[in-house]
């Protein structure tokens, strides 16, 4: 099992930018493909970007690509989201998750752990 740890968010203004981090602990963090997913209220968890366990290869929501970076240092059992460009719709809470599949996938139901989650608001 694998505990996960979100820190970074908070609140700024449009066109801003926030950096998130999941720490990871439990388990050998380079065994797990890792996301980012969000939640806005009222609205389903929704993928914003996961990444695989090397860090080859990401996938990213057509609603923050060009905006987002989601990235991992397997050194340091962590994981980021790099937040740039940053619009009020992008306001959710944010949650980190990991799963052990050969695939990147990007469903919410296939990801086994997932962090507490963390709020991102962005004012216009």
């Amino acid at each position: 099992q694998v505990q996960l740890v979100e820190s970074g968010g908070g609140l700024v203004q449009a066109g801003g930018s926030l950096r998130l981090s999941c720490a990871a602990s439990g388990r050998t963090f380079s065994n797990y493909n890792m996301a980012w997913f969000r939640q806005a209220p009222g609205k389903e968890r929704e993928i914003v970007a996961a990444i695989s366990k090397s860090g080859g290869r990401t996938v990213y929501a057509d609603s923050v690509k060009g905006r987002f970076t989601i990235s991992r240092d397997n050194a340091k059992n962590t994981a980021y989201l790099q937040m740039d460009s940053l619009k009020p719709e992008d306001t959710a809470t944010y949650f980190c998750a990991a799963e052990t599949n050969i695939i990147l996938r990007t469903k919410a139901a296939v990801y086994d752990y997932w962090g507490q989650g963390i709020q991102v608001t962005v004012s216009s």
